[in-house]
């Protein structure tokens, strides 16, 4: 049994623990008191609503007997069982919330992203990982939510639930469509000042759509959402064909709310083991890397995500095409 398959029900209590925790304070509290500032985490701001999602995480983590390393968005790398890696458990990162404001205003569902990386002696990377687990936590009077994991190389599974009662898991597989129009294309547009670059590299590559693959861009959807781990998802799932996120990489990310290590890590291997592809932006030479970096909640990140092999092989080239026109402007 590889240490993923040994920790998934942990983890899974883990992930279900701050899911109810949220969902209780969320049906007896104000949507204007949890979304006040509560602080500065080490990888965000903390909102009101993350405290009551960090404090879950604490009390899963006092009644842990095991060795282990954790990972989380307020107090970065903690440990049980030795003063540093070297205790023989496992390292696991996770984002209790990934998706806060959203969820925080009512607007769509976030998602506890957690990553399991196996023993080892120093701080591991996204490479490391070798499971992942998504669990959904829903607006208040939501139905359904959603729950998925996979050990790197998957497969990927799924399971839907309405309230405690879950249907049995289901294999995830994304589809083979290499589609350039009718679905959801996204460049994630955050702080303004990035806004005018970033629209500038989308106006490109959607010309280079219609032009060459003869996109129909009326039917070339957008969506800002405002949860990196709900974006690897959505692509998982169907639900988005194209995603990037390139704030870390344009200029003018100074003080801005960027993706980091820790927002992905259970999310990358998720998708990736759905059949995702998942870029870092290119680098000189017009190389592709595949997206790697300290497992933290500090190192700022950016990302392209592909519905599925096909599409980035036929969308990818013309990203690229859109970003050289963007440096030559």
């Amino acid at each position: 049994m590889s240490a993923f398959e040994a920790w998934l029900p942990r983890l899974r209590e883990l992930g279900d623990e701050v899911r109810r925790a949220v969902g209780e304070v969320q049906r007896s509290a104000s949507a204007s008191a949890l979304s006040r500032p509560a602080g500065e985490g080490v990888g965000d701001v903390t909102f009101a609503l993350d405290v009551v999602a960090e404090r879950a995480v604490e009390a899963w983590l006092e009644r842990r007997v095991d060795p282990l390393s954790l990972l989380s968005e307020d107090h970065g790398w903690r440990h049980r069982g030795g003063e540093d890696f070297d205790h023989g458990g496992p390292r696991i990162a996770i984002d209790p919330i990934d998706g806060t404001r959203p969820l925080m205003a009512g607007l769509r569902s976030a998602w506890v992203c957690i990553g399991l990386a196996p023993p080892g002696q120093g701080q591991p990377r996204l490479r490391d990982l070798s499971g992942g687990l998504l669990v959904e936590l829903p607006l208040p009077g939501q139905r359904q939510r959603r729950t998925l994991w996979a050990e790197r190389g998957g497969p990927c599974w799924l399971e839907r639930a309405e309230g405690e009662a879950a249907a049995a898991p289901q294999e995830l597989r994304v589809d083979p469509d290499d589609r350039c129009d009718h679905g959801l294309f996204c460049f994630f547009h955050y702080h303004p000042r990035q806004r005018v670059d970033m629209a500038r590299i989308e106006q490109a590559f959607f010309a280079r759509l219609e032009e060459h693959e003869g996109a129909e861009l009326r039917a070339c959807y957008p969506d800002l959402y405002c949860s990196s781990a709900g974006q690897l998802a959505l692509l998982a799932l169907g639900t988005y064909r194209f995603q990037a996120d390139l704030r870390a990489w344009l200029p003018g990310s100074e003080g801005a709310p960027l993706c980091k290590p820790y927002d992905l890590s259970g999310a990358l291997v998720v998708a990736e083991a759905a059949g995702v592809v998942v870029h870092a932006p290119p680098a000189e030479g017009h190389a592709t890397p595949p997206l790697d970096a300290p497992l933290d909640a500090r190192t700022p990140l950016a990302f392209l995500g592909y519905a599925n092999a096909p599409t980035a092989a036929r969308l990818g080239p013309h990203l690229l095409a859109a970003i050289d026109a963007w440096r030559s402007s």
